[in-house]
């Protein structure tokens, strides 16, 4: 289960739909992008080895992943509002969605 509350989900997507929007070159795009994407993969990679070494469980795994599928959602989502790329804002909020992830894992 996320920690985020609805209002400030609600407020990261509106920030994601590009309500404020910064500006970005192409390539800049999509690097972006690739960071997200990466840092859920670590995330993932985090989790993998914590339920191995026993500090979560099976099910809280599947939770997190599930959030973590969550922000990989929002991020394609956000990537074909744009020509497959996300601006500086769309990133900032996905990064927020990640860090609070990253706190529920030990």
């Amino acid at each position: 289960m996320s920690t985020t509350s609805k209002t400030t989900r609600l407020a990261l997507i509106m920030l994601s739909l590009g309500l404020v929007a910064g500006s970005t070159t192409f390539a800049d795009a999509g690097f972006r992008r690739d960071q997200v994407n990466s840092r859920a993969l670590r995330e993932k990679v985090l989790i993998h080895r914590d339920v191995v070494q026993g500090k979560i469980s099976s099910a809280q795994a599947k939770v997190l992943r599930g959030d973590i599928k969550e922000i990989r959602d929002q991020e394609h989502f956000d990537a074909s509002l744009n020509n497959r790329h996300i601006t500086r804002a769309q990133q900032k909020a996905l990064n927020q969605l990640e860090t609070d992830v990253k706190k529920q894992i030990p």
